[in-house]
């Protein structure tokens, strides 16, 4: 079997990249399997018998300019002009922990398949032919939309326990939403040494598998195994229900899919906890501000305009002017009713939230003292604006003329 010819092989920079290696190269991995698949590939993998130091000479030689991203374990990388490409030297595991793995370089394409996860990911294809090389059935279990680790499941997750994780994500990604029994065992067996990995790591597979088209059926499998008591502590009980509620909204009302709106979907209602897990999973400082954002609960603390919200004596626009539209959407695909979602989803259609159209300085000029009291009134101002609809100059001037900015003793 060939790969079909598609645009990525023809990247500039790609064929004299190749022709340094002297032939002795084949692309491997994403970029294999998704061209089989007739998906977009966005990364270039290739794999040689090379040695490292030697690839960086050949590709230096030919003009090729070329950084050292992980040389200890084989990889260099190549920037092209259409993008980088990595190069990996084949190798062979010769210790492993569940956590990092001591390699060894080797020569043999099939004992490189073999230290893979998956055998969809082991396919290797000839960038001259484009002939497929497949060691472990992988084109079978793609046509079949299965997902199986290479070999003993149990023995591939004890070498990188991670790979929980991305058997679940590959599972949404490219599953039929069916099981391989042996691979979902293995999962469950060893859920507890998802606790002996960096928390960075372990999020940014979450945040990959909940950005997928359809996570419903990986999250609910997770779930069932207690998967994500080691994720993600206390998970509500309607976690399952609340992902499947707004994964039905999402392709109801054309919503791309977001990691950020499903990952609150997941977590409970307590503010407290939600904090908790949020930093324990150590997201980044942007990313727990989204997730706050987006997370009004029944606690002290609930922002004014999201409780207006929920009780319909408030326009969307005004969470969507505090908020930004992107959060106020997902607040509502996450929390409203049923019977308000189309409207509220209308109201934010093709909406820029317009700019407050004044200052502390002009309410100086106005009288105002100098002082804490200007941000205050400033704030009460905005406020009365928003309330009126982002009313117009006209009627902001007039509301501030009507005020008394006469010094008080």
């Amino acid at each position: 079997m060939k790969l079909p010819p598609s645009d990525w092989t023809k990247r500039r920079g790609l064929a004299a990249l190749i022709g340094a290696l002297d032939g002795r190269a084949r692309f491997v991995g994403g970029a294999v399997r998704d061209t089989l698949l007739g998906a977009e590939v966005k990364d270039v993998d290739i794999a040689t018998p090379l040695l490292p130091d030697d690839v960086m000479e050949r590709l230096r030689a030919a003009s090729i300019k070329v950084i050292p991203t992980g040389i200890d374990h084989g990889t260099v990388t190549a920037l092209l002009p259409d993008g980088p490409v990595e190069i990996t030297t084949l190798r062979r595991d010769v210790s492993t922990d569940g956590r990092r793995a001591t390699v060894a370089f080797s020569d043999d394409w099939r004992e490189d398949a073999a230290r893979r996860d998956f055998t969809i990911n082991a396919l290797f294809a000839d960038p001259e032919t484009l002939e497929i090389f497949d060691y472990f059935d992988g084109l079978e279990d793609l046509e079949q939309r299965r997902i199986r680790f290479i070999g003993s499941a149990a023995e591939r997750i004890a070498e990188d326990h991670l790979r929980i994780m991305r058997y679940f994500r590959f599972l949404a990604r490219f599953g039929l939403d069916e099981l391989e029994a042996e691979a979902f065992q293995a999962c469950a067996n060893a859920a507890l040494k998802l606790g002996q990995l960096s928390r960075e790591r372990v999020a940014d597979e979450l945040l990959k598998l909940l950005a997928t088209d359809d996570p419903r059926f990986a999250v609910g499998k997770m779930l069932d195994a207690k998967i994500f008591d080691h994720i993600i502590a206390e998970t509500d009980e309607q976690a399952g229900a609340m992902l499947d509620r707004l994964v039905s909204r999402e392709q109801t009302h054309a919503a791309k899919p977001s990691a950020v709106r499903r990952f609150v979907a997941l977590l409970p209602k307590d503010r407290d906890k939600q904090s908790a897990i949020a930093k324990s999973l150590k997201l980044s400082k942007k990313l727990q501000r989204a997730l706050a954002e987006r997370l009004p609960s029944q606690n002290a603390g609930m922002t004014p305009p999201v409780a207006r919200l929920f009780r319909g004596e408030n326009d969307i626009r005004a969470l969507a002017y505090r908020t930004g539209v992107e959060a106020a959407r997902d607040i509502v695909l996450l929390f409203a009713d049923d019977d308000a979602l189309p409207d509220l989803l209308a109201h934010l259609q093709n909406w820029q939230p317009p700019v407050f159209p004044m200052t502390g300085g002009e309410l100086i000029e106005r009288g105002l003292k100098p002082g804490p009291i200007v941000a205050r009134t400033l704030a009460m101002i905005e406020q009365a604006w928003i309330d009126n609809g982002f009313a117009d100059e006209k009627w902001l001037a007039e509301y501030v003329d009507g005020l008394d900015f006469s010094p008080r003793t």
